[in-house]
């Protein structure tokens, strides 16, 4: 199939040839008919596209913030390779579409195949022949309602949305500055609500199509007669209630917002725009200034958009889902017209003339329908070069399959294995169809899946490499190994003890133990000088290993619990680097936690874990994110046999004994590179993997009993979490 993609790092927009994506739990798989196209966001992003890299800096000083505080905890060349990722990314543009299922996933059997449907949310609903749309994004189309009209749905709920937070009543007046595709929408909806509209905007052909489609008047900002036209509206009151439609980095829309509002009037911003309030005269009139977020509650919340959890009704009357549906009844009805304000229809195949004339800005767009064609979209695998045979294997080559390519994967791992003379990067398995054309372009696949079947089934695979979220770690590793693959899984292994106990379940029955785990931090370069130097040390060690790990944006998929908690997920990468260094097994764990009042039991944050060893050392590992932002993330110390190790960040070390002090510094880093050359070695040589798979067992155990001490508030004995959970597996329980 196709798809409208972008590089941000140099703005072109074009068409690509792409996988289908998956069909997954939860949502739909929709045939797109008709897609609307945001003159207003997606012509910024386009704009924005083809700045410098400076200019972009300038456009996004929010992201320039994050990745300066990245490169202080995480080291220049680290975000440097994360940023160049993600720039140099194909991205998906596009948020509202129509068009006809043909595949229901699991969760969603309320659609049916053939249902004509209008959809919603960016990244969800692309510019593409098919779409993965999850449940809550989804909303049938009236019969009467035509597939291009229903593609404005989105862009509908956003101007329904923004009336609501105004909370106007019957009778009441409104202002809408901006006449835009928004701003049309938005007059309809008022006037269907019983509100009387005076439009304002900078071009006069926009005012007059405004009146057509039920504004009382509308003028633009300029005109002298804009101040007596609202006294005649209003009884010299003012309006109710006014809305900022408008874009741009002037603040003219704030300013006649204060003049056409009535005391104690209700200001509603919706468009992106320079609020600088003029306080003095918000503060006479006691305005009340609003925002409208995007098409209503749920918007931004994972719970809501990918799993499909809706808000209960008479807790939350008008969600983004009920939105949708409410504005398509208003178009059913005859209240919103869509028809006048689509001002040009694009077939898909001149997608690319479409966004030139955007960016040139030569022509006053309104709303703008793009049409795809009639023919089905083809199921490829895209592979490159020509031929569909199957590859011959080359010897001396690891011929690698790679389930999962998001950002991590893309920066941290792929790079190291992509041109490598001893490695094949044979497969790539995704779940979108994007990034597995952005691995495809970067890395050299040979061909691109959506079933990781594909990948762990097929003979001329050696290795897989796993890189994706963390809940489905433990079942891909399982079948990878009973396949007999040599299997390379970023942490964590498990994210409890029954998943753990079927990967030992797998590497039992099939008698395939070569498994290696991402705990890339033993290899780091800084770690083999302090274990040269530290090395010769006698008798029981103290570490001391301090991360501040910082607090997770909102919306992160860190904090969606079926993924496990963020502590479960890396701090395995600390507690094997103890274990590395003091050179013994873990026998034991005990963790307390920081508690302010709102959090739970199962909050794994802001703790300390105590793991005390079969040598009769004690690691100790502090593990928070209530410090300052710019903190550097990691800082250990080893205690033994008068020898006292500080490392700080991977970017220093410091050596004391009883008559020395030494530093050494390096660069940034923490050993991905070397991890992935060691494993690559032993597929190769067909020697032991890099870590040995009792203690890989030993470090996922000694996680999880953290979480398991907190909970009970005793020391875990890690020989009865194996007896009971691990061993127990033998017996088929």
């Amino acid at each position: 199939m196709r798809q409208i993609t972008q590089n941000y790092r140099t703005g072109t927009v074009q068409i690509e040839e792409v996988v289908w994506p998956a069909l997954k739990q939860g949502g739909v798989l929709v045939r797109t008919r008709y897609s609307a196209v945001s003159i207003g966001t997606e012509g910024m992003k386009v704009r924005e596209g083809r700045l410098s890299y400076l200019g972009k800096a300038r456009a996004r000083p929010d992201q320039l913030r994050k990745v300066i505080d990245t490169a202080r905890q995480q080291g220049v060349v680290a975000t440097f390779r994360k940023v160049m990722n993600k720039l140099d990314s194909l991205t998906p543009l596009g948020y509202s579409l129509a068009g006809e299922i043909v595949a229901v996933g699991r969760g969603a059997e309320e659609f049916t195949v053939g249902q004509r449907v209008a959809c919603a949310g960016a990244g969800y609903a692309n510019h593409a022949e098919v779409n993965f749309v999850p449940r809550n994004l989804v909303v049938p189309v009236p019969e009467n309602v035509s597939l291009r009209d229903a593609a404005f749905a989105t862009v509908g709920a956003i101007a329904l949305q923004g009336f609501r937070q105004a909370r106007l009543q019957l009778g009441e007046t409104a202002c809408v500055i901006g006449l835009g595709l928004l701003g049309q929408l938005l007059v309809q909806i008022l006037r269907a609500g019983g509100v009387r509209v005076l439009g304002v905007d900078l071009l006069e052909a926009r005012c007059r199509l405004a009146e057509r489609l039920g504004a009382a008047s509308a003028m633009t900002s300029e005109d002298p007669r804009l101040e007596s036209a609202i006294d005649r509206l209003t009884g010299g009151h003012g309006v109710d209630g006014v809305f900022i439609v408008a874009g741009g980095s002037d603040n003219s829309a704030t300013e006649l917002a204060v003049r056409v509002a009535r005391d104690r009037g209700r200001v509603v911003d919706i468009g992106k725009t320079t609020l600088d309030l003029p306080w003095n005269d918000y503060y006479l009139k006691e305005l009340d200034v609003r925002f409208s977020r995007s098409y209503g509650p749920g918007r931004y919340d994972p719970v809501y958009e990918e799993q499909g959890i809706d808000y209960p009704i008479g807790y939350v009357r008008w969600t983004e889902r009920r939105n949708l549906s409410a504005f398509l009844d208003l178009v059913r009805d005859g209240a919103v017209q869509v028809e006048p304000i689509i001002s040009a229809e694009y077939a898909f195949d001149d997608a690319e003339r479409l966004y030139q004339d955007i960016a040139s800005g030569t022509r006053d767009f309104l709303g703008v329908a793009l049409r795809y064609g009639e023919e089905e979209p083809a199921r490829l695998r895209v592979r490159t070069g020509r031929a569909a045979r199957a590859p011959e294997k080359r010897p001396g080559r690891v011929r690698i399959g790679v389930i999962g390519a998001g950002n991590y994967a893309s920066s941290m791992l792929l790079p190291h294995l992509a041109g490598r003379d001893d490695v094949t990067l044979a497969r790539v398995a995704v779940t979108t169809s994007l990034s597995g054309q952005n691995a495809r372009r970067k890395f050299g696949f040979e061909s691109v899946t959506t079933d990781h079947g594909e990948i762990i089934g097929a003979d001329d695979i050696d290795a897989v490499l796993i890189a994706t979220r963390h809940s489905s770690h433990a079942r891909l590793v399982a079948e990878s190994l009973r396949a007999g693959k040599a299997t390379y899984v970023e942490k964590p292994l498990a994210l409890g003890l029954s998943e753990l106990a079927s990967v030992v379940a797998a590497a039992r029955e099939s008698g395939n133990e070569r498994l290696m785990v991402g705990f890339n931090r033993r290899f780091a370069p800084m770690i083999g000088e302090l274990t040269r130097r530290f090395g010769g040390s006698k008798g029981p060690t103290v570490g001391h290993y301090r991360v501040h790990a910082g607090q997770l944006e909102q919306g992160s998929w860190y904090l969606d619990p079926s993924q496990g908690s963020r502590f479960v997920g890396e701090a395995g990468h600390f507690l094997d680097l103890l274990s590395c260094l003091i050179d013994a097994r873990p026998v034991a764990v005990t963790a307390a936690a920081l508690r302010p009042p709102e959090t739970t039991p199962d909050d794994l944050e802001n703790l300390a874990v105590v793991v005390r060893y079969e040598n009769g050392s004690i690691g100790n590992l502090l593990y928070l994110t209530q410090g300052g932002a710019k903190l550097p993330k990691e800082y250990l110390e080893l205690f033994g046999g008068g020898v006292t190790m500080q490392m700080h960040n991977f970017e220093s070390l410091l050596y004391y004994d009883r008559s020395t002090r030494r530093r050494l510094s390096m660069r940034m880093d923490k050993g991905q590179r070397h991890a992935l050359e060691a494993f690559v070695l032993a597929v190769r040589a067909g020697t032991p993997m890099p870590i040995p798979y009792e203690s890989l067992l030993d470090t996922t155990l000694a996680t999880l009993a953290a979480g398991e001490s907190l909970r009970t508030g005793r020391e875990i004995p890690l020989a009865g979490l194996r007896e009971e959970w691990i061993a127990g597996t033998e017996k088929g329980e």
